[in-house]
Order: structure tokens, then sequence, then C-alpha cells
């Protein structure tokens, strides 16, 4: 899909951008790619740099009480450096972006989620910076993530919605300062226990890790906040466990585990299992580059997708 508009911080007459991504969707740790094409105006401008931007659409607080929506930024990466455009040239740029590994789901199997990501073109000429539209960006879940998904199918569970979360999950490798929340209403055989399950995926490059939470609003074990009372994680090499397994045993196994610890564990405490892989994985990938996206992040709380109506589109 391609977005194309004037810079307006350059006025009547400036250059024009339309960022084209490759088609397909991408997984979380896998690359990007498409290409930049900028139009020089009526007159030639030295560009400073072209930069692409990764951002999504997060919850900001518990978005039941209508705390708001935000823009997130969650990775930057320079396409092209300083060059001169002159009046009326034609360039292209293309580019090649790893996503991080916790870039949240955004459809399974072609239906969407309701998750809003977007890439979004910075392009700085002689001293004047724009950002242009949003290009709507889909990432499909990494095999595992649908293995875990169906599971659940296959247990009973149905999808009740899904969003982004601001904030992090205390006990966990969290890189991202925000999480995705699938939202899961649970088979009969565990709907007199909870009411709903909270799924959350925290991939790094050796596992991922799974984190599950129960929820049983004014239930004998709620604690006064909501009702979320109990967090499990579980970690799982990307293949699978090690050996023959079945993916449905083992999620019900998590399940069982979870309503097992509700009460033992307390409100908010996280139970963690990790199967045939060490936390020390998820420990080691998380420091990496950790400061560089806290830092890039949070002035973009509470900005809102600006631009998207300023020039009349929807």
């Amino acid at each position: 899909m391609v977005f194309k508009r004037l810079l307006g911080s350059l006025g009547v007459g400036g250059p024009t951008v339309d960022t084209v991504l490759d088609p397909g969707a991408a997984r979380p740790g896998g690359t990007l790619s498409g290409r930049v094409r900028l139009a020089g105006g009526t007159s030639g401008h030295d560009v400073e740099h072209v930069v692409l931007e990764l951002v999504a659409r997060v919850e900001r607080g518990n978005g039941e009480h209508g705390d708001g929506e935000g823009v997130v930024v969650f990775g930057r990466h320079t396409v092209g450096g300083t060059f001169r455009l002159a009046a009326g040239e034609e360039t292209s740029l293309p580019f090649t972006v790893t996503l991080p590994w916790e870039t949240p789901a955004t459809e399974l199997y072609g239906r969407p989620l309701g998750i809003v990501l977007g890439v979004r073109t910075e392009l700085a000429v002689a001293g004047a910076r724009d950002r242009g539209d949003l290009d709507p960006l889909t990432v499909a879940p990494l095999p595992a993530q649908e293995a875990v998904l169906e599971a659940l199918g296959a247990l009973g569970f149905g999808f009740r919605s899904a969003d982004l979360q601001y904030g992090r999950i205390g006990g966990t490798g969290q890189r991202l300062p925000f999480h995705q929340e699938i939202e899961l209403t649970p088979p009969p055989r565990y709907a007199h226990q909870v009411d709903e399950i909270e799924l959350t995926f925290l991939a790094v490059p050796g596992a991922l890790e799974v984190v599950l939470e129960a929820d049983k609003r004014g239930g004998p074990f709620a604690d006064g906040r909501g009702g979320h009372d109990a967090l499990s994680r579980f970690t799982v090499p990307h293949e699978g466990p090690a050996g023959p397994h079945d993916w449905s045993a083992l999620v019900d196994g998590w399940i069982q585990e979870l309503v097992e610890h509700r009460a033992s564990y307390g409100s908010h405490a996280v139970y963690g299992h990790e199967s045939g892989v060490g936390a020390a994985v998820l420990a080691g990938a998380a420091g990496i580059a950790g400061g560089m996206v806290a830092a890039e992040v949070v002035d973009e709380v509470g900005d809102f997708f600006e631009g998207d109506s300023d020039d009349g589109e929807g």
C-alpha cells in the first residue's frame, strides 16, 4: 500500500515521498523490506536524512476506564543519508530492517486481530523535518505462537479481543515498553474458575516466553484491583519442547498450573516454568539495546496519529 503526500513543512513545490512495503506479512524477528521513493519539487533540496519509524497504537492505563490511546515509536531506522535532490529528480531508496522479536502479531491466518502497527517516514530537508502518513504494517505470528493459539482453540478457548498495553510485565524478560494482550474466553471446563485468560507472547532469538493471566472478577481470590489474581509464565524454544510432544496437552498443562496457582501465588505473583530452555537466554537478550528503545518511546506516549486527517484523508 502506497501513501503519498506533499511535505507540508516544505511548502508548495516541495518534494514528495512514497513509502512502499514489499507484499506479504512480516514476522517478529524477521525482516521488513520495501523502498522509499522521492520526487524533487520545483527546486532542488539538500536531504539530511530519511528515517523509517515503527509505530504502534497503544492503550494507556486501563482501557476499560477510557484512559485512551497513544502512539509509541518502537524502532527507528535510517535508510538514506545526506544527498542532493534536484528539482524534478526521482530516486528510490531500498531498505531492509529487522523487526524486534516482541513485535506483536496483527493477524492470524489472514484475519485481523485489531492491533494497529505502522511504518512512518521522516524526511529532513535543509533544517525542515516532516513525518509522512502511516503505512500499515502487517505482522503474522511465529510458528510457535500459532501452535499455542491453535492448541487453545482446540481446548475450547474463544477469542474475545486483542490490544497493546503500555507498561511492562514484572518477572519477565520484556524489552519493549508495551505488550500485547490477547483475551480469551474459557471453555465450560474452566468457566467456574476463571472468567477470562489473558495471553502475552514475549519472544527472543532462542525462545518464546508465554505469559498467562487468570482473571476472575469478583471471585473469592479477587484483590480489589480488577480481579487479576494470578500470572504464570512458561518458556519453550521456537521449535517447541524437545522430543515428541502434543501442543494441546502442553498448553492444557499450562492452564491447569495457572488455575492451581491462583490461590497459592496471590495477586499479580509470577509463577515461572522453563520448558527446555534456560531463563538466562531471556535475560541476556532482554538487555540488548533496552535503554535505547526505552529512551526513544517515552516522549511519544500520549501522542495520537497526528497527520492522519490533516490533509483531508480519513
